[in-house]
């Protein structure tokens, strides 16, 4: 789907949670609020670099960007839309969003240590050759993740952290990585 599409499902699942599946749980619908509201920010306030714009409206080759994602997801409220601030003016690349949770089950390609994270970016050349693939976070974000789970910490404690990384990054550590993995 195109991220207006996304963005589309997003609200239809505020609006009637009752209808999907999973969104019943009011913990995860309440992580969903938040998503909605997280992603809303990022696509006022994000403002990638003139390096990075530079760099992904450079790009002259034809490519399709997978990401797949869920509403449900945290790190997907920050990535996403920052990942679609940087290449919505770039008509070379087409931006397709998909569901981890449906079908064509495209993460089963691309686990993370056996698990299904996301948000998962693949790009993709003309030939639909894989050129790159990124997620499910930035790495200084992951490192933070790996060092509190093995401290023990508590799940709500983790997800603070992470928060409060992303917003003090703003986007520098997603635009870095992904210059550096398509050079």
């Amino acid at each position: 789907m195109q991220f207006e599409e996304y963005i589309s499902y997003f609200q239809t699942i505020l609006d009637n949670p009752q209808q999907y599946e999973g969104y019943q749980d009011e913990e995860i619908l309440t992580y969903t609020k938040l998503n909605w509201s997280r992603m809303n920010r990022w696509l006022k306030k994000f403002e990638p670099n003139a390096d990075t714009i530079s760099f992904i409206n450079g790009i002259s080759t034809k490519q399709h960007w997978i990401l797949i994602t869920e509403p449900w997801c945290g790190d997907a409220a920050h990535s996403v839309p920052m990942i679609y601030q940087l290449v919505k003016n770039n008509p070379a690349i087409v931006l397709d969003i998909q569901l981890r949770d449906s079908e064509p089950y495209e993460i089963e390609n691309y686990l993370t240590n056996g698990g299904k994270s996301i948000p998962k970016l693949i790009v993709r050349n003309e030939q639909g050759d894989d050129v790159a693939v990124w997620g499910p976070r930035p790495q200084g974000c992951t490192d933070l993740f790996v060092m509190m789970k093995d401290r023990g910490a508590e799940f709500h404690e983790i997800k603070e952290e992470i928060q409060k990384w992303y917003n003090h990054d703003k986007g520098i550590a997603i635009q870095q990585e992904l210059v550096s993995i398509l050079s």
